[in-house]
């Protein structure tokens, strides 16, 4: 009877330590360097849409650029950022689709907050395309989420659409400029399906997929 109870323990031990091994925990991110990089008009001259890419991981230091490129607070005394918003809203999240699972990045700490211990990059058709592309490859997929809730006026759908797609829009070209003044790859895709994606990721009805940006180094 003894060694029954024992064997329970070890069993429940097992699976409770299984559980907590793959657990997501937050990863803070590295203060932005802002004196690297090309300059902006050689950025601009290179900036270019990539669907190809190499498996190779994105360093720490690189992401934690990237994402404070992205939207990263510019302005610490009025908490405003490197992309506009309408009005301040500031409704777009970005969240980080990584083997390891999923992420949301915070821009006031400055860190990236774990939400799922999925890798989305493989588990859903919205990030696939022809196979052509090598885009599912890439280590890093940002997803735009507009939160309308986060838009303070009264606003109809179609108001509410256009805003948080050029809101998005403005994000992602932070992050084509940064990608070339890195020489990364990276590429938009609004062709996603949304539907399947926002399930997949547990979105509330007020949060709507606008945009998915793949990241990565070029494919060899």
């Amino acid at each position: 009877m003894l060694k029954k109870v024992f064997l329970s323990a070890a069993i429940i031990l097992c699976f409770v330590s299984s559980a907590i091994a793959q657990e997501l925990t937050t990863i803070k991110l590295l203060p932005p360097d802002i004196k690297g990089g090309k300059s902006l008009m050689q950025s601009l001259q290179e900036r270019k849409t990539s669907r190809s890419f190499s498996t190779k991981k994105l360093p720490l230091e690189v992401l934690s650029n990237l994402l404070w490129s992205a939207c990263g607070i510019n302005r610490p005394d009025s908490g405003k950022r490197t992309a506009p918003s309408a009005r301040n809203w500031q409704e777009i999240d970005v969240y980080v689709a990584m083997e390891e699972g999923l992420y949301l990045y915070n821009a006031k700490t400055h860190v990236l907050e774990p939400v799922l211990k999925n890798d989305l990059r493989k588990n859903t058709t919205a990030f696939l395309q022809p196979s052509r592309s090598s885009v599912a490859n890439a280590p890093l997929q940002l997803i735009y989420v507009a939160d309308y809730a986060k838009i303070s006026f009264d606003a109809n759908d179609e108001d509410k659409k256009g805003y948080s797609f050029a809101d998005a829009g403005f994000i992602a070209q932070n992050v084509y400029l940064y990608c070339a003044s890195k020489g990364l790859a990276t590429g938009v895709r609004g062709m996603v399906d949304r539907e399947a994606l926002a399930k997949d990721m547990k979105l509330s009805d007020k949060q709507k997929i606008v945009l998915v940006q793949a990241v990565g180094y070029p494919s060899e």
